[in-house]
C-alpha cells in the first residue's frame, strides 16, 4: 500500500522513539544506520500488505509485528554487539557481550559466570608470575610440616610454612596464564556464536 500523510506520521513517530532509544545503546552514527535499516524494512512490509480495513489499522499490524520501539532498539542493539565480539574477538566487545549474555537469561548467567572464572584463573597465574620476585617467601605451594595447604600468594605465610617452587614458578605461571586466557576468549566467542545462531533475528522474522 501506498503510505498517504497520516500513515508517513505514524512511521515518523515510531522512528523518532527508536532514534531515541537505539542512542541509549548505540553510538550516534550507528543508531542512525539502525533508524534507516528499520525504516526500510518498515516500508517494504507496507508495501506488501493491502490497507485493509484501513491504512492506519494495517500500518499498526506492521509495526505491531515489528515490536515496540524500545524492544526492537534492545534487539537490535544485543545482535549489533554480539556480532561484533563474534567478528573481532576484542576483549572490551567480548566483555561487553559475555555481560549481555548474563543479564539476559539463566543459561546465559552459569555461561558467563563459567567464562569469568576461566579469566579470573588466567589472571591470576599472571598475577602471581608478578609477584614470586616481588615476594618470593609468600608465593608458591605452601607446605606446613610436610604437607601442602595452599598455592599462590599468602599473606602472612603461617608460622612453620615455607613457598616451595622458586623461581621456576615465573615461566609456569605465564604459560598457564596465557593458556588459560586463550583458551577462555576463544571459548567465550564459540559460545556468543552459539548464542547468536540461536537467536531469531528481527531482520528475518518479525517478534510475536
Amino acid at each position: 500500500m501506498k503510505l498517504t500523510e497520516p500513515g508517513e506520521s505514524l512511521v515518523r513517530g515510531y522512528l523518532f522513539i527508536l532514534a531515541r532509544s537505539l542512542r541509549s545503546f548505540l553510538p550516534a552514527d550507528v543508531a542512525a544506520d539502525a533508524v534507516r535499516e528499520v525504516e526500510s524494512h518498515i516500508r517494504e512490509r507496507a508495501d506488501q500488505v493491502e490497507p485493509v480495513p484501513d491504512q492506519r489499522t494495517a500500518l499498526q499490524k506492521v509495526l505491531a509485528e515489528l515490536g515496540p520501539p524500545l524492544r526492537v532498539a534492545q534487539a537490535y542493539a544485543s545482535e549489533m554487539t554480539i556480532d561484533e565480539a563474534v567478528s573481532t574477538g576484542r576483549v572490551h566487545a567480548v566483555a561487553r557481550a559475555v555481560w549481555h549474555m548474563a543479564v539476559t537469561t539463566l543459561r546465559g548467567f552459569v555461561a558467563a559466570l563459567g567464562l569469568f572464572v576461566g579469566y579470573t584463573a588466567g589472571l591470576g597465574f599472571l598475577a602471581l608470575a608478578v609477584l614470586k620476585p616481588i615476594f618470593p617467601q609468600n608465593v608458591g605451594l605452601i607446605v606446613l610440616g610436610g604437607i601442602p595447604v595452599a598455592f599462590g600468594a599468602v599473606f602472612p605465610v603461617p608460622a612453620g610454612a615455607e613457598a616451595r617452587g622458586g623461581y621456576a614458578l615465573i615461566p609456569i605461571c605465564i604459560l598457564l596464564g596465557l593458556v588459560i586466557l586463550v583458551a577462555t576468549h576463544r571459548g567465550a566467542r564459540a559460545i556468543l556464536a552459539r548464542w547468536s545462531a540461536r537467536r531469531s533475528s528481527w531482520r528475518d522474522e518479525p517478534p510475536r
